[in-house]
């Protein structure tokens, strides 16, 4: 019995290591958990996608989830989500957008194809050992850029956890994707264009990699560049 209560602590511990994104902010305002994010597979356990190849990577969502609602954003508009129960792993975060193609929605879209850009990155503080700005927060958000073009997109967060990154397979991705329709938009041409699965092999050298000994000295955040708008 003892034995069975001690394995049970630990699962809930672990658990409670890991965290979910269930929350889009608009404006620094809570729409409501899931309401117009997709229901991730680890809406009860918190537990990561670990395979950068799987088709996972892209937006975790549970298979038979109910269908997420779009919220309307005007463009330069701060837009985030929550993490539940705080992001508490070292590593980057990262944000990523997707423009949904003529005649589809948001709600129904994949998110398939040579299609996503990344709208910000944040690596670590590098000195006597690596800080991340994002280690605690309940809140992540990002500004969208003013000259992104009008329409529906997924906006993808990911937040990827380091600790155990030293093996391949090590790394942690935590990741949800919300569903807006950005308005009063400009002309901008957002770029380079890449796919998940496809935008990170396990190697790159910001997924395998020991941040503890040695020290790390520098780090190459996974992906493309950041589109500046």
């Amino acid at each position: 019995m003892k034995f069975s209560l001690a394995l049970a602590a630990l699962a809930g511990a672990v658990a409670n290591a890991h965290y979910v994104f269930p929350d889009l902010l608009v404006n620094g305002q809570s729409t409501g958990e899931w309401k117009n994010v997709r229901q991730t597979e680890n809406y009860q356990n918190n537990g990561p996608v670990t395979d950068v190849n799987s088709q996972a990577i892209r937006c975790y969502e549970r298979a038979g989830r109910a269908q997420a609602e779009t919220a309307t954003v005007a463009a330069g508009s701060s837009v985030g989500f929550t993490a539940r129960s705080a992001i508490s792993h070292p590593g980057p975060l990262q944000f990523y957008m997707a423009k949904v193609p003529a005649g589809q929605s948001a709600a129904t879209w994949d998110g398939s194809g040579q299609v996503w850009f990344k709208i910000f990155e944040e690596g670590p503080n590098i000195g006597s050992s690596l800080t991340w700005p994002s280690d605690g927060k309940t809140a992540v958000s990002v500004q969208l850029p003013r000259s992104l073009p009008s329409g529906e997109y997924l906006i993808r967060v990911e937040h990827i956890a380091l600790h155990s990154a030293g093996s391949s397979g090590g790394a942690q991705f935590y990741i949800s994707c919300g569903q807006i329709n950005v308005t009063g938009g400009g002309s901008g041409n957002p770029s380079p264009l890449v796919s998940f699965p496809g935008a990170y092999r396990a190697t790159d050298p910001g997924i395998l990699i020991n941040i503890y000994w040695p020290i790390p000295t520098s780090y190459t955040l996974p992906g493309p560049p950041v589109w500046r708008g």
